[in-house]
């Protein structure tokens, strides 16, 4: 079998040119109805290559189902898991998704790679030094003024490549495959409405990794916690020995914390973090937001009391802000996947197998931060995460190699194939 091809590389340049950036602040789900543009087209597409069940519900998740090559009375003697696989349509709010140009770059020579449309966008083997790896092949930018899409458009042209290729090779021997496209994974609500009965499926995985090889099956743990100060107001021309002021208390909640350590800037591998994302309010209230974040569930509720404990202890410490109040609000984000995937050894085995039989070296590594993955994973569907290539993401220079594309749909064929 030639894996060179699967027109993999065609379906992620029309993918990325619909615009599908999803939006934080929305109330609405999908928080941006635009998603369901490039839904459609995928449900359309899905239908023409003989998936006859596809279907897109009313909050854009596009279900469909590779139909087994083998007889059922075969199939029920196997027992074989039924799979899914998923990648998430839109892309991230941090970069415009309008009017993406995707370029492909044929036989990468090893230059400076200058994007059209921004000359101050540069991509460079010293700045991404994973570009060596192309030399003399094709990788796909955009055109500098937006991110490309790869992420995670590489994992739905994957997935929609695998679904073509199997259908045109019915010799191949399988079970039922599940295919899930969802919305707004990047606002972390991509799972919110999936329907796990209908999907029925086993385990599965996202499509939503980065460089060749990489397997993932552990994230952070996460919450999300609101620190309120309230303060004590007064007018500022009689405010002597009464005004107590919250946003000169945040200030110092703030300048309480570690700096050198239990933050992002300064951790790394296995190590968790708190951090203030958002401060908002005024002189009487403030409302401070940190991520709270570690590989170990349990380490959470002791950030979360160590953080509180560093607001009452600028509070108590200081005379001039004795009145002021400190509350604290913890809203559950996701959790570690490794927690139920370590319950399926099965599911590992079979993706690790997969990746040796294409002669890719797996590199297990710890995701610092969170996949759709995460949350299906306590919600019935235990799902780690393979790679697609995508590199530089969320931003002007994000790209993605095409024959790493072409390699993460040679392992999930691998992976489904009855041998």
């Amino acid at each position: 079998m030639e894996w060179t091809a699967f027109g993999v590389a065609d379906r992620l340049m029309r993918y990325v040119q619909i615009d599908t950036q999803s939006d934080p602040n929305s109330t609405c789900f999908p928080s941006t109805e635009k998603q369901k543009n490039l839904s459609k087209l995928l449900l359309k597409e899905l239908v023409e290559i003989g998936l006859s069940d596809a279907e897109m519900d009313s909050n854009g998740y596009v279900v469909a189902t590779i139909p087994a090559t083998i007889e059922s009375q075969v199939l029920s003697t196997l027992q074989l898991p039924v799979i899914c696989f998923c990648a998430h349509v839109d892309t991230a709010p941090d970069c415009s998704g309008t009017n993406v140009k995707p370029i492909l770059h044929q036989q990468y020579n090893g230059a400076p790679i200058v994007l059209p449309d921004d000359p101050t966008q540069i991509l460079t083997v010293d700045k991404y030094p994973y570009l060596k790896n192309f030399l003399g092949k094709d990788i796909i930018t955009a055109s500098g003024k937006t991110l490309l899409g790869a992420d995670d458009k590489a994992g739905v042209a994957i997935l929609v490549s695998l679904a073509a290729h199997l259908m045109e090779h019915p010799e191949i021997k399988h079970g039922p495959i599940k295919l899930l496209f969802t919305p707004d994974e990047e606002v972390g609500r991509g799972a919110d409405f999936i329907d796990f009965k209908k999907l029925n499926a086993d385990f599965g995985y996202t499509l939503d990794g980065g460089a060749l090889g990489c397997f993932e099956m552990e994230s952070f743990s996460a919450d999300q916690l609101t620190l309120r100060i309230d303060g004590v107001m007064a007018h500022p021309g009689s405010a002597k020995g009464v005004m107590q002021n919250a946003i000169k208390i945040a200030a110092d909640v703030i300048a309480a914390l570690p700096r050198e350590e239990w933050c992002p800037e300064h951790t790394e591998g296995k190590a968790g973090f708190v951090h203030p994302t958002n401060i908002q309010g005024g002189a009487e209230q403030v409302q401070i937001e940190f991520l709270i974040r570690d590989f170990d569930t349990f380490s959470l509720a002791k950030y979360e009391a160590r953080l509180l404990q560093i607001a009452e202890t600028v509070v108590h410490e200081n005379l001039g802000y004795n009145r002021a109040k400190i509350q604290i609000e913890v809203k559950q984000q996701y959790r570690n996947m490794k927690e139920v995937i370590d319950q399926y050894p099965q599911m590992v085995d079979l993706a690790l197998a997969a990746y040796k039989r294409a002669g890719i070296i797996p590199v297990i590594e710890p995701i610092r931060g969170g996949t759709d993955g995460s949350r299906m994973s306590f919600m019935g569907l235990p799902t780690a995460n393979i790679f697609t290539g995508m590199q530089a993401i969320h931003s002007k220079q994000e790209w993605v190699g095409v024959s790493d594309m072409q390699q993460a749909v040679q392992v999930l064929a691998y992976m489904v194939e009855i041998n």
